[in-house]
């Protein structure tokens, strides 16, 4: 995406050859001959980069001041300063009041070219650095080998470069807005903003406003919404399902023409976002019961992915809790808990109602809550309360005391049983995967499970 400069100059001829050149070298242009004309550009559609005189005749600012207004509304927006009358006094007050640089006239072609792309870069650095800064405290990698998560990647690099509107279904805590990041950084975008609104923790009153924005007015700056926030980038909207009906009317429009207006203003924005929904439910039962617009969802709905729930992706447990437990203990400054080879057939036992958000917040837990010292293995039974209760019994069978009073062959047949559906019950019931678990053969497995009185899903005949 071509990146575009702001040319604000009382002198046609400036503003002429200033485009011209930056047009060559690639930028888009737009010019304004005073203050206020570049006011109301800007507030259209903000530029990229400024480049600002600061002698502007006839306006009722000069350079310096419109560049304080600017910084006051803008700061994001970085600016050039250029002057024909300039002094070594006015540079350094044009930079101490917030530009980039200062560029003499009559200025060199390649000496503007080089402000201009250092400026630039500053400014998305600047960017990024935030971004760094707002994601430290979360986690948006893509974890696993498993073959559902590998569909998930294929098809996230098939659709990101595309450009494409994309709707990520899943149950809550699955990861569809890392899924939603990946697309971003893997997408032309990726230099752009990444900006979240949540539809489901947002006011419905105040939806729009957090869309659109909020006009100016008695001289205050106008607030922007997320889709100017957005602009040259991605937008998500997170559980899209939660935005009231009217509002998505008018979401409808936005898509279409790519243009809205502030809220309690009238002037037409035109911006250039992608857009990627998410949902937690499903959004045919939700136009059935006329709680969600068709129209909305096939503009929405142009490449459906779906991000699978943990329970469908049991093989990636291991690394997943290894990955949050190492990053927890290394934000704690505590020692990272390892979990025994039974405690982690438990982990890939159970359900997860809350899917990888869940299996997170255990391994936060068994950092600060599991008992003993970060030398000793975590066990069953000092995983989470509810996690025990939810434990396979064979897990959780002490063995001992009753083995020594059986003889060989029964022990060692009961001890087959218990160990067999443990570990049917690990892969979630995928005999397959517990056959190339425990080193047999699929059709020996099958076997023996049914020789011990195991059905094939890993429970009791």
């Amino acid at each position: 995406m071509q990146s575009e400069v702001l040319i604000v100059d009382d002198e046609a001829d400036i503003r002429r050859i200033t485009a011209d050149f930056l047009e060559d070298e690639g930028y888009l242009c737009r010019s304004a001959a005073d203050t206020v004309s570049a006011l109301e550009m800007i507030e259209e559609r903000r530029p990229h980069l400024v480049v600002l005189d600061i002698w502007l005749r006839g306006d009722d600012r000069d350079g310096l001041q419109f560049l304080k207004l600017l910084n006051g509304r803008h700061p994001e927006i970085p600016i050039v300063m250029i002057s024909g009358h300039g002094t070594v006094e006015t540079a350094v007050k044009a930079i101490k009041l917030g530009a980039y640089d200062f560029v003499e006239k009559p200025f060199k072609s390649d000496r503007l070219a080089l402000t201009v792309r250092r400026a630039m870069d500053a400014a998305r650095l600047r960017q990024e650095n935030a971004e760094l800064r707002e994601r430290a405290n979360a986690d948006w990698t893509m974890i696993g080998n498993s073959q559902s998560i590998s569909q998930l990647r294929g098809a996230i690099d098939r659709v990101a470069p595309t450009g494409s509107r994309v709707m990520i279904s899943g149950p809550p805590g699955s990861g569809k807005e890392v899924a939603a990041r990946a697309l971003h950084a893997r997408s032309q975008r990726r230099d752009g903003s990444f900006t979240v609104l949540n539809c489901a923790t947002m006011a419905p009153e105040r939806m729009e406003e957090e869309l659109f924005g909020l006009e100016a007015a008695n001289g205050a700056a106008p607030h922007l919404g997320t889709f100017e926030q957005a602009n040259g980038g991605t937008l998500l909207l997170d559980e899209v399902a939660d935005m009231p009906l009217e509002t998505q009317g008018k979401i409808v429009r936005v898509l279409q023409e790519q243009s809205f207006a502030r809220t309690g203003g009238t002037a037409r924005i035109t911006v250039d976002v992608r857009v990627i929904a998410t949902t937690s439910r499903n959004l045919n039962t939700e136009m059935a019961a006329s709680r969600f617009r068709q129209d909305l969802y096939y503009r929405l709905n142009v490449v459906p992915i779906e991000v699978p729930s943990l329970t469908a992706r049991r093989d990636d447990i291991p690394l997943l809790f290894s990955h949050f437990a190492e990053r927890a203990a290394a934000a704690s400054g505590m020692p990272c808990r390892r979990l025994a080879e039974d405690a982690l057939a438990a982990l890939q036992a159970y359900d997860w109602p809350g899917n990888v958000r869940q299996l997170r917040n255990v391994a936060e837990w068994i950092l600060i809550m599991a008992p003993g010292n970060g030398q000793d293995l975590v066990r069953p039974d000092m995983l989470p309360p509810d996690i025990v209760a939810n434990t396979p019994e064979p897990l959780r069978w002490d063995r001992s005391g009753e083995a020594l009073g059986l003889p060989l062959r029964e022990a060692r047949e009961r001890f087959e049983r218990e160990y067999l559906i443990a570990q049917v019950d690990r892969f979630g019931g995928n005999v397959s995967r517990t056959a190339q678990f425990v080193g047999m053969e699929r059709s020996a497995l099958h076997r023996k499970l049914k020789t011990l009185g195991v059905a094939p899903a890993g429970r009791p005949d």
